[in-house]
């Protein structure tokens, strides 16, 4: 059975945070992966938004109050698959950039070493 997008990117953030020592090379290599994946979120953010919007559509036109017909929505599975969808993207988008941050970090300290060498 192959993972879920959702796991894959639940396995890359439980590495960043159990690998106190990450090297760049693999840091990299979960950036590419991540940024692969994020592709998959937004398609199936869109998809789970456009089943959460008809049935939002169908509570509007069956109930007499907004705010009725907005809680019935939002009751449904489909509200919830949907905040699912948005927070896969929204936790991919993050490690996205907790990597590229660190990743510059890196390189930052890597040419400070080398500078240093160079002073000695």
């Amino acid at each position: 059975m192959s993972a879920t997008v959702r796991e894959l990117i639940k396995a890359i953030q439980r590495e960043m945070r159990e690998t106190p020592d990450l090297l760049p090379d693999r840091a990299a290599d979960m950036l590419k992966d991540l940024a692969s994946l994020y592709g998959n979120c937004l398609d199936e953010l869109r998809n789970r938004l456009m089943i959460y919007n008809r049935v939002k559509r169908i509570a509007f036109e069956t109930e007499l109050k907004a705010n009725r017909a907005k809680i019935l929505a939002e009751t449904d599975e489909s509200y919830e698959a949907w905040l699912e969808a948005k927070d896969t993207k929204d936790l991919c988008l993050e490690l996205i950039r907790s990597l590229k941050y660190y990743l510059r970090q890196q390189s930052r300290n890597s040419k400070l070493a080398e500078a240093n060498d160079l002073l000695r």
